[in-house]
């Protein structure tokens, strides 16, 4: 139904598409979606061809990003995280362990752990608020870009990432 919608949308596109060419699209964007509500596609798509000055229809990196935009209601920036973070070290000397179990498993994973919590806490105020503040943040972002980019995968990837990495630590 979804290509239904993008056939009318952008019939030039589609218009030399035999059935095979129709029946290997149907196919594959029902692998790529498989996971998703099927409202959830369409707004998606809905939103992006209501935006779309070309001539072209979106691609299924397009939608998936749309999705996750979408879906997205308030995602935590990099400096709203460095604010969590910085609060956490102000009482991280005695109780990093109970700061660090505060902060949201994102904010969390660029920490490492409540011994990097602590070990901050007990360095010089500037250098927190300025050198680890920058490295936390540019460590943040890549760390959200990379989990963006992994959640736009289909399932049987995603599982088999988390195979691997699962591998490596235990290994």
């Amino acid at each position: 139904m979804i290509l239904a919608v993008l056939v009318v949308a952008f019939p030039a596109f589609y218009r030399n598409n035999t059935e095979a060419d129709t029946e290997a699209a149907v196919n594959l964007w029902h692998q790529q979606f498989i996971e998703y509500e099927y409202d959830t596609v369409e707004k998606a798509v809905q939103a992006l061809i209501s935006t779309k000055v070309e001539g072209y229809p979106p691609t299924i990196g397009e939608v998936k990003e749309q999705i996750r935009r979408l879906c997205s209601q308030s995602e935590l920036d990099e400096n709203a995280a460095w604010v969590m973070v910085s609060k956490a070290c102000r009482n991280g000397s005695y109780h990093s362990k109970e700061e660090f179990a505060k902060l949201p498993p994102d904010v969390q994973r660029t920490v490492g752990s409540p011994d990097q919590l602590k070990q901050w806490a007990g360095m010089d105020a500037d250098t927190v608020e300025s050198v680890i503040a920058s490295n936390f943040k540019k460590a943040f972002r890549a760390q959200a870009a990379r989990a963006a980019e992994v959640a736009k995968l289909p399932p049987q990837i995603r599982q088999m990432i988390g195979e691997v990495n699962m591998k490596m630590i235990g290994g």
